[in-house]
């Protein structure tokens, strides 16, 4: 079996600026823009009630990010509220559920002018980048390592920006595009922070709020008791986990943080418990390019020391039976499309459930007939050859 590593995590008091961030008032500015775009409407949420009752869970649910804005990925969210965030700035108008609308008018693209926005990518990001310029009438430049898949990049490409692949990791294309960016004046738009570079980072956590947002309505008073949650720079998880511990207060979810073991920063940094980054560095080759970042965001990484109580470092094994579970469900359950990145959670929950050498885990996270376990596919099939592949496997 491929390597399944975990530790317990003693979290730390909150940054009270960091959680303001996705405070719940926030987050409900957040969706309120969200909900003014054009073909906005919730992803869904499924319960996997078949597969709940297999593992010996009270309940099983998956947010379906496949279905938003055609983008077949989450990341959309936070790429178009940075986006549109800067460019209302610069208008001085607030960024409501009428700044899509306002936006796009001939006035404010003649008060704009043209402004290019760059960013480093594995692919779902750059491409809600450049769907963000586009919607928006401006340019996007993506620049993506080595690796990465040819189709993803074709995505961002067909959403009119210039893309391309570089011969570098992920945390060095990061570094290539931020001096791009300052030799030609363009925009970073990227969803890790450093110093001097905290406001856009911050407005894409921001952005990635909207789902706890529509979560929690389509619970409909059902608390989650266990929050499994991916992560590659760490933006995702730091923003929903914090946005989570805002939303259900001392009731919180149990949050679990998983990474591929190529690119387990977030591990390293949390079992060396000593107030550095423990980054990875060289060549990420996870089948699960999303997450291949070898380096936290330091504002995220905030938000996850208050707010997850453990952490796994797994193999790409995980990921490619997370992918036959949704993909392949049991007779009853609703079948979801999830993609290399998206599915890692549903392997790591039925082997914490399943498997006798996790038991002491799957005690210490308090897992049993009555938890509620919330999953998020962040992304659909962005690799439809390698999807095809796994399922078929």
């Amino acid at each position: 079996m491929e390597r399944f590593d975990w530790i317990m995590f003693d979290t730390k008091a909150p940054n009270a600026y960091v959680m303001a961030l996705v405070a719940p008032d926030k987050a409900q500015q957040v969706r309120r823009f969200h909900s003014g775009i054009e073909g906005y409407e919730p992803t869904p949420l499924v319960s996997l009630n078949a597969q709940a009752e297999r593992l010996g869970l009270g309940a099983l649910y998956v947010k379906n990010e496949s279905k938003r804005f055609g983008l077949n990925a989450f990341k959309s969210l936070g790429g178009s509220y940075a986006v549109a965030k800067y460019l209302c700035g610069k208008l001085g108008i607030p960024v409501d559920e009428n700044a899509y609308t306002v936006l796009r008018s001939a006035e404010a693209k003649e008060k704009l002018g043209d402004i290019t926005f760059i960013t480093a990518t594995d692919g779902n990001h750059g491409r809600g980048v450049a769907w963000a310029a586009r919607i928006f009438g401006q340019k996007a430049v993506v620049f993506m390592p080595k690796g990465s898949a040819a189709e993803r990049l074709e995505n961002i490409r067909a959403q009119g920006a210039h893309a391309e692949i570089t011969n570098v990791n992920y945390d060095d294309t990061v570094r290539f595009a931020c001096k791009t960016a300052e030799e030609n004046g363009w925009v970073l738009v990227q969803d890790t922070a450093w110093p001097g570079y905290e406001e856009i980072p911050e407005s894409i956590i921001q952005g990635y709020t909207t789902m706890a947002v529509e979560i929690e309505e389509q619970l409909n008073g059902i608390k989650p008791t266990h929050l499994f949650l991916q992560a590659g720079v760490g933006s995702f998880p730091g923003s929903f986990a914090a946005c989570a511990a805002g939303i259900w207060g001392d009731e919180r979810p149990v949050t679990v943080v998983m990474e591929p073991a190529q690119a387990d920063c977030h591990y390293r940094t949390a079992k060396a418990d000593d107030g550095t980054f423990h980054i990875v560095t060289g060549s990420m080759n996870s089948m699960m390019a999303g997450l291949c970042c070898g380096e936290p965001c330091p504002i995220s990484w905030k938000m996850l020391e208050s707010c997850a109580d453990a952490f796994v470092s797994c193999g790409d094994y995980y990921s490619a039976r997370g992918m036959r579970l949704l993909g392949k469900p049991l007779e009853g359950d609703e079948t979801v499309v999830s993609g290399e990145s998206g599915a890692v959670g549903a392997g790591v929950i039925e082997a914490i459930m399943i498997r006798e050498e996790l038991k002491e885990f799957k005690e210490k996270l308090g897992l049993n007939s009555q938890s509620r376990v919330l999953l998020i596919s962040t992304e659909g099939d962005t690799d439809k050859e390698n999807y095809r592949r796994i399922l078929a496997d």
